[in-house]
Formats: structure tokens, sequence, C-alpha cells
């Protein structure tokens, strides 16, 4: 567990249809939402700034091609935390954040513990942005259970779920956690 007391939060989270055998053609969605006073217990504590979600982007022609070549749960972690990077370096401040996923694939490789065997350009382009921000702004990784009932980790697969669906999310007030 990290001791750093963030001012922002932001759960990120991938889904993909069917992980097994999957090509460029494979549906794959991200999303992340950013909560500030957020205690980590998974009760729902804190309010959710902002949320994004999109498919994982396989076109090279794409102007939101960030390197991933299949669409499977481990581009669409590591796109969520590339969206929730960009989002931060787009958004401007110094306050601490801690990045918090249920991928500890995608945490260690965007911080850089890990190397990629595979989508060798998405997790260079990850780690890129995960570097830029650190000189910005005090930033960490911690793992979340997934599936565990965690408020803000459970939105944040709804929205990774909605969006490889090809779906809007629900509105907070209508969503319940588990709910996708």
């Amino acid at each position: 567990m990290n001791n750093l007391v963030a001012a922002l939060h932001i759960y990120v989270d991938g889904s993909c249809e069917e992980n097994r055998n999957v090509t460029a053609e494979t549906p794959a969605g991200w999303g992340f939402c950013v909560v500030e006073g957020d205690t980590g217990l998974g009760r729902g504590r804190g309010e959710i700034v902002t949320e994004g979600s999109g498919s994982v982007i396989t076109d090279e022609a794409s102007e939101a091609f960030i390197g991933a070549e299949v669409g499977s749960n481990n581009t669409a972690e590591l796109s969520a935390i590339a969206g929730a990077l960009g989002w931060l370096l787009r958004q401007g401040g110094s306050s601490s954040v801690v990045i918090r996923a249920d991928s500890q694939y995608a945490l260690n490789i965007a911080n850089g513990q890990w190397r990629a065997k595979k989508n060798r350009d998405l997790a260079s382009h990850v780690r890129a942005l995960w570097d830029e921000v650190s000189i910005l702004r005090e930033l960490s990784g911690e793992h979340v259970r997934a599936h565990r009932g965690h408020r803000w980790n459970e939105r944040a697969d709804h929205l990774a779920f909605r969006a490889m669906s090809g779906k809007e999310p629900l509105p907070l007030q209508f969503w319940k956690p588990g709910q996708r």
C-alpha cells in the first residue's frame, strides 16, 4: 500500500469481449474516473471530478491510435492509463495523484517496473506519458482487487465495459456498483 496522501485518485479499467485469440478486430474498451476525497476503502467516499472512456484503437491510420496492435484486456488496461494520464496533462496542476488499477501488469508496464513483450509501441507511449506526468506531479500506482465491490473500481469497470460494447455509460445517479 502506498503512503502517499493524494489529492486525486484515478481508477482505471479495461474490458475485452473475448480475451482469447485476440486480433485487431476484437472489441475492447477502457475507462477511468477521477475522484477527489477518496479514502481508498472502496465505500464510495469522495466525488467524481470527471470520467473518460473509449474503444481500444488498433487502426494505425486513426488519429486516436496510440500503439495497440490488438483489442485485449491488457491493451484496454494500458489505454485506460493513457487516457487518465492524458487528462492529467491537459488539466494541468501539481496535486499528487494515485492511479488505482486492478491490473498489476498495466501498472508495472506504465511505471517502468516491467517491460512489455507485446504491444510495445502502446507500452512505450504509456510509459512516456507516466514519465511526463511524474515531472509535474507526485504520481504513484496502487493495485485494487477486481470485482470486489470497490465502488470507484466498479465504476471504471462499467465505463470500460460500456465502451467495449459501444454503449454510453449510465449516468452516475442511475448506476449501481456491479452494474455493467
